[in-house]
């Protein structure tokens, strides 16, 4: 599959972390990634490692193939329809990843143009993201591109565009809950004799190794869950004491609260 140029239009936090996984998957070359921003001076690692960093939106859209919007959602529509006649159907691919912005939002501003809306989350700079797809206008060939792309940093799954918002808690917004889980086992560990350093490697390890077992086994939690919960043995015991403090319910109550604020706003 031939190299495109990649225009990410937004250099915050996620649109740094797509740059540095295309960069350390070996997808697209540094002189192939143009990145912008209208302050660029939080951006000299990438600029240090071959990208170009640009203020000037038109120049990179106009010499990408592929452009990647990483906006806020509160100024998407300004800054689309400010440069809306750089922007060409016939040679460009339009790939957003901001929350809560549709693709009918992205088609009222740019009519016809091909639009993949995408939610990775910021494991994506160090290749290990999940990634939501849903596309309109997209041929077979750029969708197979956005793909392999994706799948260069991480995991990609195609869902219907109504699941987005949805994806965009469970996997945006879980990669917070996941560490918050992390940081109250280190808490956790803490308390019953470890260093920080050592109860940090063991729980951050712990996890990985936990999903790793569903992922490359494809198992259910329970069937992993069952293997250490032995009669009267001390994993069944914490894990009854964390029900009984509410741990499943207080998780799926936040993934609903997290839902409804998108949904609402």
């Amino acid at each position: 599959m031939s190299a495109k140029k990649i225009a990410i239009i937004g250099g915050g936090n996620l649109g740094s972390a797509i740059a540095q996984g295309l960069l350390k998957s070996g997808f697209s070359k540094a002189g192939d990634i143009t990145v912008t921003k209208r302050n660029i001076s939080t951006l000299v690692g990438l600029q240090d490692a071959g990208v170009r960093v640009l203020t000037d939106n038109a120049t990179a859209i106009r010499e990408a193939e592929v452009i990647v919007v990483a906006l806020k959602p509160y100024n998407v529509r300004e800054v689309l329809q400010e440069f809306q006649a750089s922007f060409d159907p016939a040679k460009h691919i339009l790939i957003s990843v901001v929350t809560g912005v549709s693709i009918s939002d992205l088609e009222q501003v740019l009519p016809g143009m091909p639009v993949v809306r995408a939610m990775p989350n910021t494991a994506i700079a160090i290749q290990e993201a999940i990634t939501c797809i849903a596309y309109k206008h997209a041929t077979d060939d750029q969708i197979r591109y956005i793909k392999t792309m994706f799948d260069q940093l991480g995991a990609t799954v195609s869902i219907d565009e109504k699941l987005m918002d949805a994806a965009t808690v469970l996997g945006a917004c879980g990669i917070a809950f996941a560490l918050r889980f992390i940081r109250a086992n280190i808490q956790g560990g803490i308390e019953i004799g470890f260093d920080v350093s050592t109860a940090s490697l063991i729980a951050a390890q712990t996890v990985k190794g936990a999903a790793e077992l569903l992922i490359r086994e494809n198992r259910h939690p329970e069937e992993e869950i069952d293997k250490v919960t032995t009669p009267k043995g001390c994993t069944i015991a914490g894990l009854n004491e964390m029900e009984h403090q509410g741990f499943s319910s207080s998780l799926i109550k936040g993934i609903t609260a997290s839902y409804n604020k998108i949904v609402k706003d």
